[in-house]
């Protein structure tokens, strides 16, 4: 556990950092100086105020083989500067990047005639690195790896100009690192309009046809393509593209200014910093919890999200919790009664500021790094870990739970910790919490994709670490990029549905927390038969004789 002079922090004492406020705008995000960043500002409207009904997959995705590229006798390279020479490591950060005026990222327009495409990608969370037009309306991409690496090629968001309406265009992003991804099961890129969103007040949506995931020709065997069509809605609109619905740091900092706003929130919500990051952005930590009754007989719930930057579901889970346990409903106010609820809404800001699909700016990924985490190359996971240090030599810590996004399973479920050598009980108890989950969120989350083997090479992320320290229920939460394919439903996930998870979970603590036994009696029955069946074990044998990997079959 730190010290008090050791917790003074990086970059200055704390009552220095930046700390959102009602009455000015949020603090500007600390960039690399390597990274050029455009001044205008970016926001989005969400979905919009026309909320689309869940929008379904396109399974015959899955069946397309590759598409071929139009040939094109003289390839226009549209590249966007980046000057990170190969490997380097993170130096220093300043309020808008790169000093000096910008680089063009490409030729200009020849004319009104002109259809190329003009691409954009320096702003907070785009990920783009180069386009080539093959083709009249046909343009390969590269993403950027994630800073001071070669790999983790995943998120992207980019800005697209001169638009036509009529045309059907190509994209190609030609460089993906995974080898299988939700695209092959259906899911579709995001588009916004901002035509659409001023007009009409449509968001974000997802597009395209002949969506393909395959791998690459063999001139580069490691990597993948993700191929689709689209028609834009308009001519000469703006529009983007982006794998899920961003959430960026900025859009952090409002909120969490509106929360300090409230002179309702302010009274049972404390805005802190837990530290600065590698960039000096602030890492925040909010206090939630009811000055009525006795804080120091409170049990402690804890919460993070956005270890991996290009992980955006993430965040608008944490949103969805927080609107809920910020709220007058009667339930939140016995939570906000109940327990003391300690929550980092965003780890790795640094991360998300540059549009990194996996690391921070040390260039390793953040959740490998709680059992050996430096203070100064992880601050974040080790403020996070040394603060729940703290709370657990004077309290119960009930919940750890850490927020993901994943890209190759649909659906929402969780992994847990069974190292094998606990008690019968505990072993089941440790499945209880996902089990009530999926019963609160039955079109949602599947408690049959839920893993609890503790592997290897999980050792070092959050979930496995605050497991050894003594919290029982401690669980990492994936939320699939694509949708559900649970109940009646085969379709993506809107914003509605990730937030509403943040509800879901505060109704499952409260059933798994409920003096009165029954539910939980319940669900550790069925729990037991659910394996027992697995397994073909007879009623009244123990468990201690089975194995974690006999388990997960």
């Amino acid at each position: 556990v730190p010290s008090a002079r050791q917790r003074g922090s990086l970059g200055g004492p704390r009552d220095l950092f930046a700390l959102p406020s009602a009455r000015r705008p949020p603090p500007a995000p600390h960039w690399p100086i390597e990274c050029e960043v455009i001044k205008e500002p970016i926001q989005h409207i969400g979905e919009g105020v026309l909320r689309p009904l869940p929008p379904p997959f396109t399974p015959q995705a899955a069946h397309l083989g590759a598409p071929s590229v139009s040939p094109s006798p003289c390839p226009h390279p549209l590249g966007l500067p980046l000057t990170v020479p190969p490997g380097s490591c993170f130096t220093r950060a300043r309020i808008g990047g790169a000093p000096g005026p910008l680089s063009s990222p490409a030729a200009p327009l020849e004319g009104p005639q002109d259809t190329t495409l003009l691409f954009e990608s320096r702003f907070e969370s785009g990920n783009l690195q180069k386009a080539v037009k093959v083709g009249p309306y046909e343009y390969v991409l590269r993403l950027r790896p994630d800073l001071y690496t070669t790999k983790h090629t995943q998120w992207f968001y980019f800005r697209v100009q001169n638009t036509r309406k009529d045309p059907l265009y190509r994209f190609t992003i030609a460089n993906l690192a995974k080898p299988t991804s939700l695209y092959s099961e259906g899911m579709r890129p995001l588009l916004y309009s901002q035509r659409d969103a001023q007009s009409r007040g449509v968001g974000w949506r997802r597009v395209g046809t002949h969506v393909r995931y395959y791998r690459s020709d063999g001139k580069e065997p490691s990597t993948f393509h993700l191929s689709w069509t689209v028609r834009f809605p308009h001519d000469g609109d703006t529009c983007f593209f982006a794998h899920s619905y961003p959430y960026t740091y900025t859009d952090l900092q409002r909120y969490l200014r509106g929360v300090m706003g409230d002179p309702a929130c302010s009274r049972y919500c404390a805005v802190r910093a837990l530290c600065r990051s590698l960039a000096g952005n602030t890492i925040y930590l909010l206090t939630i919890t009811s000055p009525a009754g006795t804080v120091a007989a409170k049990r402690v719930v804890v919460l993070s999200a956005r270890a991996h930057p290009g992980e955006s579901v993430g965040s608008w889970a944490m949103r969805g919790f927080l609107d809920f346990l910020l709220s007058a409903h009667p339930d939140a106010r016995l939570l906000r009664r109940l327990f003391v609820f300690k929550v980092v809404p965003m780890l790795n800001p640094d991360g998300v500021v540059v549009g990194n699909s996996r690391c921070s700016l040390a260039g390793r990924d953040p959740n490998r790094a709680y059992g050996t985490a430096l203070r100064g190359s992880f601050p974040g996971v080790w403020h996070l870990r040394a603060m729940v240090e703290r709370v657990l030599a004077e309290r119960e810590v009930v919940l750890y739970c850490d927020f993901h996004g994943h890209s190759r399973k649909n659906n929402v479920f969780m992994y847990g910790c069974d190292g094998g050598g606990a008690s019968a009980g505990l072993r089941l108890l440790q499945r209880v919490f996902p089990l009530m989950l999926s019963k609160n969120a039955p079109d949602k989350f599947s408690f049959p994709s839920c893993k609890f083997k503790v592997q290897k090479s999980k050792a070092g992320t959050g979930r496995v670490v605050m497991w050894r320290m003594g919290i029982s229920n401690s669980y990492t939460m994936e939320v699939a990029f694509g949708g559900s394919t649970l109940g009646r439903r085969n379709s993506h996930f809107t914003v509605e549905d990730l937030k509403s998870l943040g509800y879901h979970l505060c109704d499952t603590l409260l059933d798994f927390c409920d003096p009165h036994p029954a539910k939980l009696q319940q669900c550790l029955s069925e729990v037991d038969v659910l394996l027992r069946q697995r397994l073909g074990r007879k009623p009244g044998s123990g468990w201690n004789d089975v194995s974690t990997s006999e388990l997960e079959s």
